[in-house]
C-alpha cells in the first residue's frame, strides 16, 4: 500500500512548541501489506492485529497506512493502543488520521492526552480543516460522561418546510459525508428539533407533502447534553432506538448517542460494576502498571484487613465455647460461606438492576424485601438439610438443632445485606457497587459467627 500522505500544514507560529518525540520507525512493509487481505477486511479485524504489535511497529504502521484506514483502525483499537500511537506518531500524520475520524470519535481519542498535546494535534486538524477542529473542540467542551460527551454531531439535519422530495434530494447529497443514516432530524427556522423520521418513513411520505405536516401526531423522545450517560443508555434501551436525539435547554438540536456507543457504555460500566465489587480499580487492565494497580487496590485491602479483624474478635469472644466443643470450630466456615454466597447473589442481582434501570426508591426496596424472602425460604431448605446431616455426623441433635437455625438466620441476613448495601452506597451518593463485596463479607462473616457460637453457647453449654 503506498503512502498517501500530503504536504504538511503550517502550523501558527504562535504554537512555538517542539513536537514530541516520535518512536524511531521500524521496517513494517509486511504488515502494512497484511491489512490489504481479506482477513483483515474489517477494521475492527485490522485493529486487533496492530494491537498485537510492538509499538514500534504500531506507530510505523500508522504512518504508512492511508489516513482513512488508519482513522477506522485507530477508532477500534483500546483506549491505552490509541493514546500510546498518538503520544508517539509524527503530529502531521497522527492530525490528517484524526480528520478522517468522525467527530466523536476524535474527540474521545483526544480527551485521553494531556492538554498540551491535545491542543498541539487540535492546531494541526485546523490548518488541515478548520469545520472539523471546531466541531472536536466543541465536542470536547461536554463532559464526557454526559450525552453530549458521547453524541455525534454527524447527522441528517432537515428543515421543517422542506417537502418530502426536497429531503430525500438532500440527503442523496449529504448521505456519502454522514455516518448515521438511521434518521433523518426534523428542525424548525430556530434549529430546534420538531420532529425525527426514519428513511423508511421519509420514502413513504406523499410527493409534495411538507415534513412539518408530517410530524404532527409524533412523540417526540430527546435527552438534554448534560444527561448522565447511563440515563442515555436506559432511554436508548426502553424505546429500542438506533439513535436517540441530544438537545439543549432551548430544544436546539446538537447531535445524536446512537446504540453502537450504548453498546460501549453498558460494557463499561458492566466492567466498573464487576472490578468495583471486589474493590481493584474500576478502569483497571491486565496493562495497567503494577504500581498502580496496588495504589488502588491497597486502601481496600487494608479495610478487608480491619474487618476480617472484627470477625476474629467475634470468634475470640467465644474462646471457651469454642475450647470446651471443638466441633464447633469445624461447622463455622459452613454458615459463614453459605450465608457469603446468598449475599452475593442478592448483591449481584441488585447491582444489574441499578444498571440497567433508573433509580426507584421505592421499588428498590421492595427489591429488597423480595431478597429477604428468597433467603428465608432457602435458608429453611438448606436449614434442614444441614440439621440431618450435622446429626448423622455426630448424633447430637441440639448441635445439628443450633447449626440449622444459625443457617436461617444468617443466610436472611446475608440476603438483607447483599440487597442492601448497594442501596446505601447509592443513598450515600457513591457507587453502588464500589467494595460492596467486602463490606458484605464482613457482615456476614461477623454476624454469622456471632449468631452461630451465640446460639451454641446459650443452648449446648
Amino acid at each position: 500500500m503506498t503512502d498517501t500522505r500530503t504536504t504538511p500544514p503550517i502550523i501558527p507560529e504562535e504554537s512555538g512548541e517542539t513536537p514530541k518525540p516520535v518512536v524511531i520507525p521500524v521496517d513494517c512493509r509486511e504488515e502494512v501489506a497484511n491489512i490489504s487481505v481479506e482477513e483483515f477486511a474489517h477494521p475492527a479485524d485490522a485493529a486487533e492485529h496492530i494491537q498485537n504489535l510492538t509499538l514500534e511497529k504500531q506507530v510505523c504502521m500508522m504512518q504508512h497506512l492511508a489516513a482513512e484506514d488508519a482513522a477506522e483502525a485507530l477508532a477500534e483499537m483500546e483506549d491505552r493502543v490509541q493514546t500510546d500511537i498518538l503520544e508517539n506518531l509524527d503530529p502531521e500524520v497522527a492530525a490528517r488520521i484524526l480528520g478522517e475520524m468522525s467527530p466523536d470519535d476524535a474527540a474521545d481519542v483526544l480527551s485521553e492526552l494531556d492538554a498540551d498535546h491535545r491542543d498541539q494535534l487540535l492546531r494541526y486538524v485546523e490548518a488541515e480543516d478548520a469545520g472539523d477542529a471546531e466541531e472536536i473542540r466543541t465536542l470536547l467542551a461536554f463532559d464526557e460522561d454526559t450525552a453530549g460527551g458521547i453524541m455525534n454531531t454527524e447527522i441528517i439535519i432537515l428543515n421543517h418546510n422542506l417537502t418530502a422530495d426536497q429531503a430525500i434530494m438532500h440527503i442523496r447529497r449529504e448521505m456519502e459525508d454522514k455516518e448515521i443514516p438511521y434518521y433523518a432530524y426534523i428542525v424548525d427556522d430556530k434549529l430546534r428539533l420538531a420532529g425525527v423520521l426514519s428513511l423508511r418513513d421519509l420514502l413513504l411520505c406523499r410527493p409534495g407533502s411538507v415534513l412539518k405536516n408530517e410530524l404532527s401526531d409524533q412523540s417526540l423522545i430527546s435527552v438534554l447534553f448534560d444527561v448522565d450517560r447511563e440515563e442515555v443508555a436506559h432511554t436508548l434501551a426502553r424505546y429500542d432506538f438506533m439513535a436517540l436525539p441530544v438537545v439543549d435547554y432551548e430544544g436546539r438540536l446538537l447531535g445524536v448517542v446512537t446504540y453502537d456507543d450504548i453498546i460501549d457504555i453498558i460494557h463499561d460500566e458492566a466492567s466498573e460494576d464487576m472490578l468495583g465489587m471486589v474493590g481493584a480499580g474500576q478502569d483497571e487492565t491486565v496493562d495497567t502498571p503494577w504500581l498502580e494497580s496496588v495504589k488502588v487496590r491497597l486502601p481496600w485491602l487494608l479495610v478487608n484487613m480491619f474487618n476480617s479483624a472484627a470477625s476474629a474478635f467475634v470468634v475470640y469472644m467465644f474462646e471457651e465455647s469454642i475450647a470446651t466443643m471443638a466441633i464447633l470450630a469445624v461447622l463455622m466456615p459452613i454458615v459463614a460461606n453459605q450465608a457469603g454466597n446468598t449475599g452475593q447473589q442478592a448483591l449481584a442481582v441488585m447491582i444489574r438492576q441499578l444498571a440497567v434501570e433508573r433509580f426507584d426508591r421505592k421499588k428498590s426496596w421492595i427489591a429488597v424485601l423480595r431478597e429477604a424472602k428468597i433467603g428465608l425460604l432457602s435458608g429453611l431448605i438448606i436449614g434442614i438439610v444441614v440439621m440431618f446431616a450435622v446429626f448423622g455426623f455426630t448424633q447430637n441433635l441440639r448441635l445439628a438443632q443450633v447449626v440449622s437455625l444459625a443457617l436461617a438466620l444468617d443466610m436472611v441476613l446475608g440476603a438483607l445485606a447483599g440487597a442492601s448495601i448497594p442501596l446505601i452506597l447509592k443513598e450515600l451518593g457513591r457507587d453502588p457497587a464500589q467494595a460492596s463485596s467486602i463490606f458484605l463479607t464482613t457482615l456476614t462473616d461477623g454476624a454469622g459467627f456471632f449468631i452461630f457460637l451465640g446460639l451454641a453457647t446459650v443452648m449446648l453449654l
